[in-house]
């Protein structure tokens, strides 16, 4: 597992071009109310289906943003995700977990499918227009922005932090980025108890 976190950490350094001494600033998920009925985006799978907030009424989601060039934020967050998985045992099986690409220009569906086969299954990539995926950060209260590099490539600061919803489409809870991990799977659980 130590070496697996290496190396995901040593491959968006590289892809990113990133630094030990530069900063990718990140912000944390705001704290508006959203519920995913009164949502309205529609992005792509990376299995190529289309998507909706509707579709997943009816079951726990968690939904964050982030992109595969990412150096360290974004694959930290699929290696913990991929733990509560894990430490949530079968009951993870009926839930929603997405990530939502800020880089659509990079992130086809079969870019996000391969980054996505280093981590749980059970994970989702979405992708779709700079217009869509403009619209699905707009509905979450998600922020992002391109940021050039030197060297004429580019990154991308986005809003870091797991958003909980629960099996009616409610905000239940924000796992943060600088959160104790030991809160991230009753967070989560407490989504899950909830009736719809």
């Amino acid at each position: 597992m130590v070496a697996a976190v290496g190396f995901m950490l040593a491959v968006g350094a590289w892809r990113s071009g990133d630094l030990p001494w530069q900063q990718q600033v990140t912000e944390t998920v705001g704290t508006r109310g959203a519920d995913l009925e009164s949502m309205s985006w529609q992005l792509t799978s990376h299995e190529g289906e289309r998507v909706s907030p509707q579709s997943w009424i009816g079951q726990t989601s968690l939904v964050f943003f982030g992109f595969t060039w990412c150096p360290d934020v974004c694959p930290m967050t699929l290696l913990n995700i991929s733990d509560w998985l894990e430490e949530l045992g079968p009951d993870a099986d009926g839930l929603a977990v997405h990530l939502v690409s800020v880089d659509p220009e990079r992130d086809t569906p079969e870019v996000l499918a391969d980054y996505l086969s280093n981590f749980d299954p059970r994970i989702s990539g979405l992708t779709g227009s700079p217009d869509e995926v403009a619209r699905a950060a707009d509905d979450f209260n998600a922020t992002y922005r391109r940021v050039p590099r030197d060297d004429g490539d580019y990154t991308v600061d986005h809003t870091a932090g797991v958003m909980v919803f629960d099996p009616d489409g409610r905000l239940s809870s924000i796992i943060d980025l600088h959160d104790d991990p030991k809160f991230a799977v009753p967070k989560i659980r407490r989504a899950m108890e909830r009736e719809v």
